[in-house]
């Protein structure tokens, strides 16, 4: 898996975002699931 790097301001709104803990590794796999989900409900959406 590739290094990823964040900036001060990233983490910080990572730590905001966070719930019991989670690592960062959970939040993000999370925001990507979110994100995927929308996509998918956007593209089903504007479907004839």
């Amino acid at each position: 898996m590739p290094d990823v790097h964040l900036d001060e301001d990233t983490a910080d709104r990572l730590d905001r975002l966070r719930v019991d803990e989670e690592s960062y590794d959970e939040i993000v796999t999370e925001l990507i699931n979110i994100y995927e989900t929308e996509e998918r409900t956007l593209f089903r959406g504007g479907s004839p």
